[in-house]
């Protein structure tokens, strides 16, 4: 399925809505290779400029979803100026912000409808995640969850690889091998979870689509408290986790601040 792509601040953000998306995940699953879907939001690109294997691990995605009101605003101003033509115009309309979690939750539904089985990964709560199958059993009846798992620690390290325990992964991917899901949910956190699905998705080969989902389990499990509505369509995301979480306040000014510096230095 052809589509049209764009780069902000050097990583690849793919132009298109949300139901093009959906169709690529349902070619994906049918497909006879492995493919990753990745969710760039304005905190992971301003953390791509000085981690170059994390620029490389985002534009090595299948999908690049559009997350983030900021990078959703940096999508708009990029393309002013560029139209020439209807066609161009109406690729412009089609470039959507795609909140991961939503769109996590729009690839259970067609896993539901397509009698296609997920396992979750992350979060490092054995409960969170538990919490998160439950409630993710409960809103899609027909799901198939095989498997879930708390994940292991990653770190990383000074050359912006990553560092695990290599006896607790051996025993994650023996599990997520043995259980043979087609769909893997990667919570282990934005740089770590897309460099771990980098580096382990060959040896799951049952998996068609993996996803990094971030705080997603969260969310689902009720740990974290997502932003009203009205907030997330005004892209107030970040004053909601500001007002709950202040400690995040370094996170906040990075995914504002610092995302604004880069694009104007860019420009």
């Amino acid at each position: 399925m052809e589509h049209r792509t764009m780069e902000i601040l050097g990583i690849r953000v793919d132009r298109i809505a949300k139901s093009e998306a959906l169709e690529m995940v349902a070619v994906f699953l049918v497909s006879q290779k492995q493919n990753t879907v990745f969710t760039p939001n304005p905190e992971m690109l301003v953390d791509a400029q000085k981690d170059e294997y994390f620029r490389e691990v985002l534009n090595s995605g299948d999908l690049n979803i559009c997350d983030g009101f900021g990078l959703w605003l940096a999508t708009k101003l990029s393309l002013r100026g560029v139209r020439h033509s209807a066609d161009d115009e109406a690729i412009q309309s089609s470039v959507v912000r795609i909140s991961g979690v939503d769109f996590m939750l729009n690839i259970c539904a067609l896993a539901q409808e397509k009698n296609k089985s997920v396992y979750l990964l992350g979060s490092g709560d054995e409960d969170v995640i538990k919490n998160a199958a439950e409630v993710l059993k409960k809103k899609f009846g027909g799901l198939k969850i095989c498997g879930f798992n708390g994940g292991i620690k990653i770190e990383k390290t000074d050359d912006d690889k990553i560092t695990y325990d290599e006896t607790g992964n051996e025993d994650i991917l023996y599990d997520i091998i043995m259980q043979a899901p087609d769909i893997l949910f990667v919570g282990f956190g934005h740089g770590k979870q897309e460099k771990w699905i980098y580096e382990n998705l060959p040896q799951m080969p049952s998996v068609k689509v993996a996803m990094g989902v971030g705080g997603s389990f969260d969310f689902l499990a009720g740990k974290a408290k997502r932003a009203p509505k009205f907030m997330r369509v005004f892209g107030l995301e970040w004053l909601w986790r500001l007002i709950l979480e202040p400690w995040r306040v370094k996170r906040i000014f990075k995914a504002t601040i610092v995302f604004l510096y880069y694009l104007i230095w860019q420009k």
